[in-house]
């Protein structure tokens, strides 16, 4: 069986404030295209379709555009919600959108409920997780606790019972949207740390013969079995030196994984360029980015005039303008903002209690920042689902 994986459309989504529903369509044309011309017999969506829970009207239309083309192939899609998307906007009319080949996987509670497709060697069960999000579904999973580890556990667990009582040789496919260990991360995911922990073991996932991964923006390959497809566009400069593909996936009678990577096509190259300014002005080497959107980080020790209007004299598509004075680390004019790279929340809260209080925070009050913190992630998350 041959198998298209995408994920993290983020449909309706921009790139510093730059609109992307076209480079989103040509996106969708391409996806079809591979459909038709590589003989794809199913396609797989790793979550965020969306941007958002409630997306804007145009990022529908280009949805149900896609739906429309996608189930005029006559290729069944399998899709699953992903932390962007609301699960129960995105799920509703699946039980009809699913007659005509488009298979919505919303609810938790149905994760062991496979769409079964078959090929010459007989049948695919395709497992579709939701994201989950552990204090939200640990009772519907009877997960022992509000973690990521132990919902996906008590997920797979199901998959697992069910893969059981189907006829041996039964093949396996499990879709998925998490953070999982040994995949590297952009600045482009919203964050889904709980308890401090945001990663799960790929061994959660172990006795499938394929794991179609959503979540993390870059193409990644954990194992032969496991994989992120990444998203068809860049959403950051972070992502600057990724290659935008899907994963063309075969799986043979044994189960065994064969996998391809299809390019996506690229709107305008991404550049992150650094140094003073009258060098990024006059290096010659820098000609290549002159239609690349840009992201600027001038090291003068003095903010010089106007950069923003003579980087764009050579740069026409600068978006990104960053100051990073080079100076010693222990200048009192370093920048807040440099003392904090690479800190997360947690960990400057409790710099800041120890600031004020002169002591390191005790373990009792680092896990008071850190239930406040996985709250307020949680509660954020719900109000941008409600109507």
């Amino acid at each position: 069986m041959r198998i298209l994986h995408t994920s993290d459309w983020h449909l309706g989504r921009s790139f510093h404030r730059v609109p992307l529903l076209d480079a989103q369509a040509a996106f969708l044309d391409h996806l079809v295209a591979t459909v038709r011309e590589r003989e794809v017999d199913a396609v797989v969506v790793a979550g965020d379709v969306y941007d958002r829970a409630v997306p804007p009207l145009a990022a529908v239309e280009l949805f149900d555009d896609a739906l429309h083309r996608l189930a005029a192939e006559g290729v069944p899609t399998v899709m699953i919600s992903g932390n962007h998307d609301s699960a129960r906007r995105l799920g509703v009319g699946a039980g009809l959108i699913g007659r005509a080949g488009i298979h919505l996987r919303t609810d938790p509670a149905d994760c062991a409920t496979p769409v079964v497709l078959r090929d010459t060697h007989g049948e695919v069960a395709f497992y579709g997780l939701p994201y989950l999000e552990p204090s939200l579904v640990k009772d519907v999973l009877g997960a022992d606790r509000a973690g990521h580890e132990a919902v996906l556990t008590a997920a797979m667990e199901r998959v697992r019972a069910d893969l059981a009582a189907r006829p041996g040789g039964t093949r396996s496919v499990v879709l998925a949207h998490a953070f999982v260990a040994g995949g590297e991360p952009s600045d482009s995911e919203r964050d889904i740390t709980v308890g401090g922990v945001a990663a799960v073991p790929a061994g959660v996932f172990d006795g499938i013969d394929y794991v179609a991964l959503g979540h993390l923006h870059g193409s990644q390959t954990l194992s032969e079995r496991v994989r992120y497809s990444g998203s068809p566009l860049a959403y950051s400069f972070s992502e600057a030196a990724h290659r935008k593909t899907m994963w063309l996936i075969e799986l043979d009678a044994p189960g065994t994984v064969t996998a391809e990577r299809v390019d996506c096509p690229v709107p305008r190259p991404l550049a992150r360029i650094r140094g003073h300014l009258d060098r990024l002005l006059d290096d010659p080497a820098l000609e290549r980015h002159r239609d690349a959107w840009v992201e600027a980080t001038l090291t003068d020790p003095v903010r010089p005039d106007e950069p923003m209007a003579r980087l764009a004299e050579r740069f026409p598509h600068t978006l990104s303008l960053a100051f990073e004075p080079d100076r010693a680390p222990d200048d009192p004019l370093a920048s807040y903002a440099q003392r904090l790279r690479g800190r997360d929340d947690q960990q400057i809260a409790e710099d800041f209690v120890a600031h004020v209080r002169g002591g390191a925070a005790d373990a009792a009050e680092r896990t008071v920042l850190r239930d406040a913190f996985d709250h307020v992630r949680v509660t954020d998350g719900l109000h941008e689902v409600s109507p």
